[in-house]
């Protein structure tokens, strides 16, 4: 019953739902349509306009009329993490490129039996890395759900890859209750939360909160530890149930697909050059990948594994990719396959950098928080946050930007409810991760590295989102 559900919520979505670059330029209509109607509260109607093409163009209008170009907000302030999703891409899919991952990968994928035990393990396998990083939960699904879907076909099992790849995203609705949530860590220290919000800083005096009522809290343990458990379930239990309603894995669309030899040219019987020598010498590339691992590792035994970052994951996998590739021919031709699928995140960052920075400036997130404070209950105050929280992230799809906005309000609404602080910014995180099964905005790189759409996959994300809806709602108004 529940696979013939995935299938027709699926169908409904892959007939309706646009391409992820037209639906940021439909959301950048929609925000700029609200915050006309609904934002910019005391600014005149005719001021109106121009204050929103200033927010959204990145322009810092002066007292004497004069422009500036802006450093908080506008199109152009999300380029460094654009530039690190693409590096999440084109390092995991080298990485994947070289023999011994390819080998292990190959062996972990032959493993399920069925088209339900193969979207379990990519599932979990997805789920489990999210909550060690967001980063490595996106690559590692993507990774496992193509390798999966092409051992499914080369063995004859009948799968459905779709399912596969959506399986593969669902690291995203369990990531910011784990080791990387953006919103629990900038809670932990005075000098984080100022930079958040001073405002929030001034709420809360000198107290700081730890991650004992966060990441840590019985609360988290329960709604995280079930969901990497309960969202596999629910993946096994969408797979079709007949070979003739399955898509089995094309390989056609895949960036980097096909890898090339490892130090190709090495065994040419000519002597080789001083360039071609370098290009094919493992001892360049396994320099440069010492230096990464020790940087990274006097980092982490410094700060522990909770404060690694996307830097730290990305030169991880530069590093670990440069040592098992051996040469620097093998691994650029790797990086180059790669490279073809970065195109979305490349044009798209900037469109959903210019839809919060609208919402930032026509107050917009805010009000909409302050709507659900003043709606709430003490009891019901995290369940509205929560789900105020993934209203918000459709449109800004980013943690740290979402908390920076949200953060305050959310706070100051748990304070004069008498609710504990950590359960709020646990709340509105909740939120966060929730409708990342619908905004294909993190979906980028799985999907340049699976070669399917967006509406192949969000059909089977909106079930999971809604079986995630209601454990985490249940235990927000339980615990």
């Amino acid at each position: 019953m529940i696979s013939r559900l995935g299938l027709r919520i699926c169908e409904v979505f892959r007939r309706t739902a646009p391409d992820p670059f037209v639906l940021a330029v439909l959301l950048t209509l929609l925000t700029a349509a609200l915050a006309m109607l609904l934002g910019f509260e005391g600014v005149p109607a005719a001021d109106r306009a121009g204050r929103l093409l200033d927010a959204w163009g990145g322009i810092d209008r002066r007292p004497d009329g004069s422009s500036a170009e802006s450093a908080r907000l506008g199109l152009w302030t999300l380029l460094g993490f654009g530039m690190q999703m693409c590096l999440v891409l084109v390092t995991g899919h080298a990485l994947a490129a070289s023999g011994p991952v390819r080998r292990l990968i190959s062996r972990l994928a032959a493993q399920p039996r069925s088209c339900a035990q193969a979207a379990a393990l990519v599932s979990f396998a997805a789920c489990f890395a999210a909550v060690i990083n967001w980063g490595l939960g996106l690559v590692v699904g993507a990774l496992l759900a193509r390798e999966v879907g092409r051992s499914m076909a080369r063995r004859g099992i009948a799968a459905h890859y779709p399912l596969l790849c959506a399986a593969g995203y669902t690291g995203l609705m369990v990531w910011h209750g784990g080791l990387s949530g953006s919103a629990p860590l900038s809670m932990t220290t005075r000098a984080g939360i100022e930079k958040v919000s001073p405002a929030m800083a001034s709420q809360l005096g000198e107290r700081t909160v730890p991650l004992s009522e966060t990441l840590f809290s019985p609360m988290n343990f329960v709604i995280t530890l079930g969901l990497v458990l309960i969202v596999p379930c629910v993946c096994a239990l969408l797979a079709p149930r007949r070979a003739e309603e399955m898509a089995a894995f094309a390989g056609a669309n895949t960036a980097g697909t096909e890898c090339r030899p490892t130090n190709a040219g090495a065994t040419n019987a000519r002597a080789m050059s001083v360039p071609e020598w370098f290009e094919t010498s493992p001892v360049v590339v396994w320099v440069l990948a010492i230096g990464l691992a020790a940087a990274v590792w006097r980092y982490v035994s410094g700060a522990g594994i909770a404060a690694i970052s996307l830097n730290h994951v990305n030169a991880a996998m530069l590093a670990l990719g440069l040592a098992l590739h051996g040469s620097a021919r093998s691994y650029i031709a790797a990086v180059e396959d790669a490279a073809r699928g970065c195109g979305g995140i490349v044009v798209q960052f900037p469109l959903y950098a210019g839809i919060m920075a609208m919402m930032a400036a026509s107050g917009l997130i805010a009000r909409l928080s302050e709507w659900a404070a003043a709606s709430a209950s003490t009891g019901t105050l995290p369940v509205l946050m929560f789900i105020s929280g993934g209203v918000v992230n459709l449109f800004v799809p980013s943690g740290g930007g979402q908390w920076a906005v949200q953060g305050p309000i959310a706070v100051s609404a748990g304070v004069e409810a008498g609710v504990p602080v950590g359960k709020m910014v646990m709340s509105v995180a909740y939120g966060d991760q929730l409708t990342n099964m619908l905004q294909p905005f993190w979906a980028l790189p799985l999907l340049a590295i699976t070669g399917v759409k967006a509406r192949d996959i969000v059909g089977y994300t909106a079930v999971v989102m809604v079986a995630g809806a209601a454990w985490i709602g249940l235990w927000l108004l339980v615990l």
